[in-house]
């Protein structure tokens, strides 16, 4: 009896080498009929959260507040207009979020996806939809008392945007102070620790 099983055992682990050979075989297949999902930052396609995927911010989606909050709140805010799949926009999610890390805690940083905004005839004063132009990227800069600043669209330079800021907020020009520098959290801890 034995001796029959195992006549058989050679049989079977050929069968089972055909089958793992045909699966390996139709994984490479398919593999090699996907496109790659790689994330091009010169490129039209939609790679995820310009946010995330290019400025590395994941922060700044969703927003923490909304427009008519941040006006309600005499708080400046600052309206991003953008689109995940626009190269211009996604290059533009850089100078945002170099922004927020001057800006972030004293302004109100906003963006809108455009897609999200639902077309209506008309819109309130305090709806993103109000202000957007019909081109992204789109940058609106609110003062404390919500009036327009600054309403721009294309690739704002980041020093436009601050020198706005800077008048929001009664801070010298840029030509007349130091250049800002942004406090990490060790360089926080370690001048704490010296004194």
């Amino acid at each position: 009896m034995k001796g029959i099983k195992l006549q058989f055992l050679p049989n079977i682990i050929l069968k089972w080498r055909r089958f793992l050979s045909l699966v390996l075989l139709l994984v490479c297949l398919l593999s090699l009929s996907m496109p790659p999902a790689f994330a091009e930052l010169k490129d039209d396609r939609y790679d995820g959260n310009i946010f995330v995927v290019y400025a590395g911010n994941g922060s700044l989606v969703p927003p923490r507040a909304t427009l008519a909050s941040a006006l309600n709140a005499h708080k400046p805010a600052l309206l991003v207009f953008y689109v995940d799949d626009s190269r211009d926009c996604k290059e533009y999610a850089i100078v945002v979020s170099r922004l927020q890390a001057f800006y972030g805690g004293v302004t109100e940083i906003i963006p809108v996806d455009v897609d999200s905004i639902i077309p209506t005839q008309t819109y309130n004063s305090t709806e993103p939809g109000y202000y957007y132009s019909g081109a992204v990227p789109q940058v609106a800069v609110f003062d404390k008392s919500g009036q327009i600043v600054l309403n721009k669209t294309g690739q704002v330079p980041y020093e436009e945007v601050d020198d706005q800021l800077r008048l929001v907020f009664g801070l010298l020009p840029r030509s007349e102070s130091v250049e800002l520098k942004r406090h990490s959290f060790n360089e926080l801890n370690s001048e704490l620790t010296e004194e």
